[in-house]
């Protein structure tokens, strides 16, 4: 399967980055990134790198806080697939939003990338598979063509989880595991929900009362309801797949550990080579 490779200047400390073109369901913002905002991005990238070189794990669902979402009781906004290349640095497979567009992509990018994309807390956290998740998740990462299977180009930032129409970077995380696991028996994403039901999975329920729901439609490309029943959206109900959720349901379902939360320290000077394989500021859309 051919690829584009799309070239992202090298973030630095001395501030030379330029603002990316897609990001994780988040409004475009024109602002580039700060000296500081990228110094924090790069040490949290290495103690990363560190932390999970040191967990023994060859991949890991990993998650990062690019959006407040306090009010709605959650911590965490991002995940994708990170795993261990045989060279050693770490890779991550997720999806993103095209800025200012209803439009998705599956990306592969270093850590260090996953990192800069304006976040809201420099913290990362993590759950590790179980040994059998992780070599069918390293098997199905390792094919192009089997990890875009379930992909569905078309974004909104609140996916109904039960649901064809739209697909947010969570919801297809969490289907292609489906996938993996199941590798004979899920071939499209109804009957990849339909395992995650079998297994338990419960999305989170957001309640949006009437004027964000309005305000999000209109104002938001990225941004749809009309994936949901009208029952769930007149009763302000909006169920969605959020990375709190598949963490709760990944420690519950034994498919994976209790997540490892890893704070950036404030004043952990960057001894990473920028220029390394480790942060390589090459992103790869499938």
């Amino acid at each position: 399967m051919s690829r584009r490779v799309r070239s992202r200047l090298l973030a630095t400390a001395l501030g030379l980055a330029m603002a990316g073109t897609a990001h994780a369901g988040r409004d475009c913002a024109a602002a580039r990134p700060t000296v500081e905002a990228v110094t924090q991005g790069l040490a949290l990238a290495q103690r990363t790198a560190a932390a999970l070189d040191a967990s023994g794990a060859r991949v890991v669902v990993l998650a990062r806080a690019g959006q407040d979402l306090q009010k709605y009781g959650l911590r965490w906004s991002h995940l994708g697939y990170a795993y261990r290349t045989p060279e050693g640095p770490w890779r991550v497979v997720h999806k993103l939003n095209r800025c200012g567009t209803a439009v998705a992509e599956v990306w592969r990018h270093g850590l260090g990338d996953f990192f800069l994309d304006g976040l809201w807390r420099h913290e990362a956290a993590w759950s590790v598979p179980a040994p059998a998740v992780q070599d069918r998740l390293m098997a199905l990462l390792a094919d192009p063509h089997r990890t875009l299977r379930l992909d569905t180009p078309a974004y909104s930032l609140v996916s109904h989880p039960w649901a064809q129409r739209y697909q947010q970077s969570n919801q297809w995380a969490l289907e292609t595991l489906a996938a993996a696991m199941e590798p004979d028996r899920v071939h499209d994403r109804s009957q990849a929900q339909a395992w995650l039901r079998l297994q338990g999975y419960r999305p989170t329920v957001l309640r949006l009362g009437p004027l964000t729901r309005l305000g999000g439609r209109i104002g938001s490309a990225h941004i749809a309801f009309d994936d949901h029943p009208p029952a769930d959206r007149f009763a302000d109900r909006i169920a969605t797949v959020t990375v709190d959720s598949v963490f709760d349901w990944l420690q519950a379902s034994g498919w994976g550990a209790a997540p490892v939360v890893l704070p950036v320290a404030p004043d952990d000077p960057i001894r990473s080579k920028t220029g390394s394989s480790a942060y390589c500021a090459c992103a790869t859309s499938y």
